[in-house]
């Protein structure tokens, strides 16, 4: 069984609390959206852009929990 404060810290919302935090947050958002940039304007369209914009869009998304939740 999952400990119920791991269950607790996934599903409640994190506010980054300092100033630090919130660039991390953005420095993560800007950095993804260069590579989905990138990958939008080499890569043709198709199932496998729709994949890898998918995935970096993920990347962004966990790497933004990892900030978040961290305690």
């Amino acid at each position: 069984m999952i400990d119920p404060a791991d269950i607790e810290n996934r599903f409640t919302y994190h506010a980054p609390t300092t100033d630090e935090k919130r660039h991390a947050h953005a420095d993560i958002r800007e950095a993804c959206r260069r590579l989905a940039d990138q990958i939008n304007a080499q890569c043709p369209d198709g199932r496998a852009k729709a994949v890898a914009l998918t995935k970096v869009e993920e990347a962004m998304m966990w790497a933004n929990a990892a900030l978040a939740r961290q305690v």
